[in-house]
């Protein structure tokens, strides 16, 4: 159950919106509430006016683990300093993090179908069996995407498809609130609570991004520099994609970190041979159909999006066959050195 200052969402509210509560409470009602919500408008207000940490990779730099859109990781303190993600712009951050032991997950959400089963597993290693646990949560990222009508750039006006952070944070929290375990929810930075507008009056986040000290909880704002979000950036944003053509992942997200170990275990993914193809085609766009086509937020991306983009395809044009990036359909395991980098084990 979700609960805003110890008190369970929407108990505050009218009889027929308190049994909707008591069978779970619908998304709707639910972000109404959330939305509305002083002491979580607050919160998002100090949150946004926090300075945005710079993450780096580096042996004076603090252990972190990066989450890439559609991972989870959960990470032990006494292992991890830090745990984060960026480029969010439709998406949602979801922390979760058990206050007695700092165990601490985090996970980069991107379609409402992948929420129930995902938060299940956010939890498995979170003491989710302990009737006692208290469990912050943290939800950072997504925008009022659905108030964005047209996408204006360079004095042209393109049509785009609206609202996917809106349905997005609806089964989030509709989902943690059918749970049996009590979800402190500290920050609700997302939809109204987290939309600007650029000059040419695109909506956009201003939050994409941040990163959870695990020893005390805290939530900052941060971005991600390119050799921080290790290991295996090509690789894993490939799974992404072609993941979602995969049975194996449906309704899942993408297993990546093993918080026993420290270590990442890049689950194996394949793709059809036809993709070097695909990609050779989408390469070959301007850098404004890259974002019409390739983005659910094209006015809202960082920068590097497109080169991103680029760097995908490339890898897949020079290795069309998936089983060369997995041989045996095994995972790509890395350890963590001495210095505090990655490095490939099998």
């Amino acid at each position: 159950m979700l609960l805003v200052d110890g008190e369970p969402v929407l108990s505050s509210y009218p009889a027929g919106a308190l049994a909707a509560s008591r069978m779970g409470g619908s998304g709707r009602e639910l972000v109404a509430a959330l939305a509305g919500s002083p002491g979580l408008r607050d919160a998002a207000d100090r949150l946004k006016a926090t300075p945005e940490r710079r993450v780096s990779a580096g042996q004076e730099e603090p252990r972190h683990v990066y989450v890439f859109q559609r991972e989870y990781a959960t990470v032990d303190p006494a292992r991890v300093e830090l745990v984060g993600t960026d480029e969010a712009t439709t998406c949602v951050g979801v922390v979760i993090r058990n206050n007695k032991t700092g165990m601490t997950s985090v996970s980069h959400m991107d379609f409402p179908r992948i929420v129930e089963g995902g938060i299940k597993q956010m939890l498995e290693l979170l003491g989710d069996g302990d009737a006692n646990a208290q469990f912050d949560v943290h939800l950072i990222g997504g925008f009022d995407d659905a108030s964005t009508k047209a996408v204006h750039s360079s004095g042209k006006k393109h049509s785009k498809q609206e609202g996917y952070s809106y349905s997005l944070c609806c089964k989030i929290v509709e989902v943690l609130h059918k749970f049996q375990q009590q979800f402190h929810l500290r920050s609700f930075c997302v939809l109204q609570n987290n939309t600007t507008t650029d000059s040419y009056a695109n909506a956009r986040p201003i939050i994409g991004g941040f990163v959870v000290e695990t020893s005390s909880g805290a939530v900052t704002p941060a971005s991600f520099e390119m050799n921080s979000r290790c290991p295996d950036e090509i690789v894993r944003r490939i799974r992404v994609s072609v993941s979602s053509y995969d049975p194996i992942w449906q309704g899942k997200l993408l297993e990546t970190y093993d918080t026993q170990s420290d270590a990442f275990r890049i689950a194996a993914a394949c793709w059809m041979p036809d993709w070097a193809d695909i990609a050779s085609s989408l390469d070959q766009l301007s850098d404004s159909e890259v974002l019409l086509q390739c983005s659910t937020s094209p006015a809202a991306e960082p920068p590097h999006f497109v080169e991103n983009e680029r760097r995908i395809w490339r890898y897949l044009i020079d290795n069309p066959d998936w089983e060369v990036t997995f041989p045996k359909y095994k995972p790509r395991v890395f350890h963590r050195t001495s210095d505090g980098r990655w490095s490939r084990y099998s």
